[in-house]
């Protein structure tokens, strides 16, 4: 028998609309005993029953809603859940093996987030309830999906708000490199070194949208991380590429990756502060035809909007800078904080002030393998904009 969770009056609106967090002070009371991560039941203020989720008294997400009914067994749900999640990714990536199996929230697994990498699976856990009960999805995973390696690569920032250990654990296997394709370039996976679970499948459909353009151009690819973007330039037959990040690790992981895929062409290697670089490049009016920027989040709490504003400003007014004339800037903005509104003023107020006239040519968000909830904003994160420079 769950506790019970009463809404208070008119709380429960947002939630009809599909979405599915509670905060704590939309809450008026609460009928018997809910630990951190037990299963509750959430009623609203006529007390109809809403659905039942996971509960967690010490977070500003008192509780996130798994299903409408009541919830009693999570075996048949969590695996009627992945399996979903794994059709649609089949759907539309028929030919791939690794890609992002479950999106949290999208996926109605919430706080919970599932990278394949063929029999490799890397979890991101940010919700109590399913920490509690990750024995379930990794006996899932081992049964129906043939995993072979089963480990988690957190990041701290939200495993400290949900108040969870911020140790990564290996449930099966070991943490072992794995090579992957994107369906049409090799890429090799260092999950010691790499950032985020160790790719940033979230960009695999716009790095093939470089290809469109990228023929005889010089490339610069600035935050390279895997190398990606340029790597999808230099297949395109670009003039040159040059790749910038300030971890050695990703420089070198580039390099791997361009022998990996017998790419051929001529490339520079920068490890270095991506602001220090443009600065350097600008002061040396060096020019390249197609700039692409894609910087880590710089917002990760609405504290953080207006600094990171001024951060993500400054950094597109700068690669403006170094856009030749009738170029292109490739930018982009991974903090949900930073809506596409947003995005696009800063874009306009980075423009002004590079003294340039820019036009949207085009605009997207993440892959086809992070599905959103029209109903939960936080669901979208991705800006991804192709400016023609003028």
């Amino acid at each position: 028998m769950h506790a019970k969770l009463i809404l208070k009056r008119r709380e429960d609106v947002r939630l009809r609309s599909g979405h599915l967090w509670v905060f704590s002070n939309e809450i008026d009371g609460i009928i018997g005993t809910a630990e951190n991560g037990d299963l509750i039941d959430v009623y609203d203020s006529s007390e109809t029953l809403f659905g039942t989720g996971f509960y967690n008294k010490s977070s500003l997400i008192a509780v996130r809603i798994l299903d409408k009914g009541l919830v009693e067994d999570l075996y048949p749900l969590f695996k009627e859940r992945i399996f979903k999640a794994y059709e649609i990714r089949k759907t539309f990536y028929p030919e791939l093996d690794s890609f992002r199996l479950v999106f949290s929230e999208s996926d109605y697994m919430p706080g919970l987030i599932i990278d394949k990498y063929n029999k490799t699976f890397v979890m991101q856990v940010y919700s109590f309830g399913m920490q509690k009960n990750i024995s379930t999805v990794i006996r899932i995973l081992q049964e129906e999906f043939g995993a072979e390696n089963i480990f988690t690569k957190h990041e701290s920032y939200f495993r400290i708000m949900e108040g969870l250990p911020e140790t990564d654990e290996i449930f099966l296997g070991e943490r072992k490199s794995e090579i992957i394709s994107d369906g049409s370039l090799s890429f090799n996976i260092n999950f010691e070194t790499g950032q985020k679970t160790g790719f940033f499948f979230d960009q695999r459909d716009n790095r093939f949208f470089i290809e469109k353009f990228a023929k005889d151009r010089t490339i610069l690819d600035a935050f390279c991380n895997s190398g990606g973007f340029g790597m999808h330039a230099a297949k395109a037959g670009a003039a040159s590429v040059a790749f910038v990040d300030s971890s050695l690790c990703e420089i070198e992981n580039t390099k791997r990756n361009i022998e990996l895929n017998n790419l051929k062409g001529r490339f520079n290697f920068y490890e270095e502060d991506v602001f220090e670089f443009l600065n350097k490049e600008i002061a040396a009016q060096k020019k390249y035809d197609i700039v692409m920027i894609d910087p880590p989040a710089f917002a990760k709490s609405k504290k953080q909007i207006s600094i990171a504003s001024k951060g993500y400003e400054k950094l597109n007014k700068r690669a403006l800078q170094i856009v030749a004339k009738n170029g292109y800037l490739v930018t982009s903005s991974c903090s949900h904080f930073i809506n596409r509104s947003s995005f696009f003023e800063i874009l306009v107020d980075a423009s002004r002030k590079a003294n340039v006239n820019i036009q949207l040519v085009y605009f997207s968000g993440a892959s086809l393998d992070h599905p959103q909830l029209p109903a939960m904003p936080e669901t979208s994160y991705l800006k991804f904009a192709v400016l023609r420079v003028d």
